[in-house]
């Protein structure tokens, strides 16, 4: 063929650019092209491809790639090669058939919008923390629970991933698990993780989810029913918060204070109560060990049960980590939720529900009307990841990276922010700030996004409206070197923004 004819053709067939480094391999991205534009019709039966020299030209690649992506698309079928002719577009593609949605014949549709509009105005009542697209380019992004990918053991994790798909680990995983989850990763959190916490559990006794809010929901549906009363911390975490409401129990809210969720009289009128103890959502108090003992006992005399949210349980960098609540339970009715995911990666999302075997049994069941188990491959390879070690020296590295994050946040707020309150942390990946005057935070969120500084506001975490200028700092994935420039950019835009 002659290219020139066809030139603007391929150019626009083609990604602007192949990119070399850290996305797909460039042999990916231009298989990826072909076979899109084969598959939606765009080259159709038949069409003769440039060579392998012209082709590499257009796409700015080696030859040797496209001649190794034309041949792969020879053998998987797409293309046919003729010899001293060339390749060719395989006449024995399905290509995708795309309807019009628009047809001015389609029969006439459902009112989707009444149909939802009691669920709708459910949603309106919910309060959320949505960050703004693209945050991950933000110079200064304090916000909580992301990693820094800089910090991810990647070379341990992709071998990890290697070994779960091998032959033998796929014909293991890759059946219907009937529910059931890895026997691997049941084992290594039993031996591994969760004497870590003070707890000793048996593999009856143990859920795996998709991340601690799959198994607050799964809570939910068992528990949250009508008339049932669900203390949940004021200031909390929004999304246990809106996933009990979303239910027909009654949300009662709980006060907190420098130790933790208070022994209130809002306390005793619950049948349930949602906590956070390790590292209270958002404050980050510790709940001490006399608190923890007291609402044990309380529990215990008023028949509650407790759902304990471990959240960064294993982050302590000042002083011995307290054991969990559920490790101090005499009377069997504290059900403890954690996750791998805040250490390991967010998106990856796995966590696991301990509570007795009867319940651990219930949940179950509500899980699988849901999905049958988290991914089999992402459970084998945690449970490697956690039996070769990788994942005891995962967290000695993200203590020392929080404690010098932690560290030069507080400075940066002393020197730049004085008149602002808040509490040294002692572990997390946070802190909990007041900033001094009346400050509009939404305003302020708003003009400090403008200059690549994101925070989460605190307005989200309180049941009712927030009285006060509270947002939280997260820092586990800024830089450290850029933290005290972050917070000078901050301190300034607060100063304009101050009443």
């Amino acid at each position: 063929m002659r290219l020139g004819e066809y030139e603007l053709m391929w150019r626009q067939l083609l990604p602007a650019r192949l990119h070399a480094g850290d996305g797909p391999p460039l042999q990916v991205q231009l298989r990826t092209a072909l076979v899109g534009a084969i598959l939606d019709g765009r080259l159709p039966t038949g069409l003769r491809l440039p060579s392998g020299r012209e082709l590499a030209q257009l796409a700015a690649v080696s030859r040797n790639t496209v001649v190794l992506v034309y041949e792969r698309l020879v053998a998987d079928g797409f293309l046919e090669a003729r010899p001293r002719d060339g390749y060719f577009v395989s006449n024995g593609i399905e290509r995708v058939q795309v309807r019009d949605v628009h047809a001015h014949d389609a029969p006439e549709r459902p009112d989707w919008n009444a149909r939802m509009a009691r669920a709708e105005a459910g949603h309106r009542a919910l309060r959320w923390l949505d960050r703004p697209e693209g945050w991950r380019r933000f110079r200064y992004p304090f916000v909580y629970g992301q990693f820094d990918p800089r910090l991810f053991p990647l070379s341990d994790w992709r071998e990890c991933s290697r070994q779960a798909l091998e032959v033998g680990a796929v014909e293991a995983w890759g059946q219907d698990g009937q529910g059931s989850d890895s026997p691997l990763l049941i084992d290594q959190l039993i031996r591994r993780v969760l004497p870590r916490r003070g707890i000793a559990a048996t593999p009856d006794e143990v859920l795996l989810t998709l991340g601690t809010q799959h198994g607050l929901y799964l809570l939910g549906e068992l528990f949250a029913l009508p008339g049932a009363v669900i203390g949940i911390e004021d200031p909390g975490y929004m999304d246990a918060r809106n996933i009990f409401a979303r239910r027909s129990a009654s949300v009662q809210p709980l006060p907190v204070d420098d130790r933790g969720l208070s022994l209130s009289a809002e306390l005793a009128a619950c049948d349930y109560v949602y906590c956070t103890p390790s590292h209270q959502c958002p404050t980050g108090v510790t709940m001490s060990t006399d608190r923890r003992v007291a609402l044990l006992e309380r529990a215990a005399h008023r028949d509650q049960v407790i759902f304990e949210d471990d959240y960064d349980p294993e982050t302590q960098y000042v002083g011995q980590p307290l054991p969990a609540l559920k490790a101090i339970d005499k009377s069997d009715r504290v059900i403890y939720l954690s996750s791998l995911s805040k250490m390991l990666a967010p998106g990856l999302r796995l966590g696991y529900v301990v509570a007795p075997a009867p319940v651990i049994a219930k949940l179950r069941v509500l899980r699988r009307l849901m999905l049958r188990q988290p991914p089999g491959n992402n459970q084998l390879a945690a449970a490697l990841f956690i039996q070769q070690g990788h994942y005891d020296r995962l967290l000695h590295q993200m203590r020392e990276t929080l404690t010098a994050r932690a560290a030069a946040v507080s400075h940066a707020l002393q020197r730049y922010l004085p008149d602002a309150s808040f509490g040294a942390p002692h572990g997390g990946s946070s802190i909990w700030l007041r900033l001094p005057g009346r400050v509009d935070t939404l305003a302020l969120r708003a003009a400090c996004i403008a200059q690549g500084v994101l925070f989460d506001p605190g307005e989200p975490f309180f049941h009712r409206a927030m009285t006060e200028p509270f947002i939280r700092l997260g820092f586990s994935s800024i830089p450290l070197e850029r933290i005290d420039a972050g917070i000078r950019e901050l301190a300034r835009i607060v100063a304009h923004h101050t009443r």
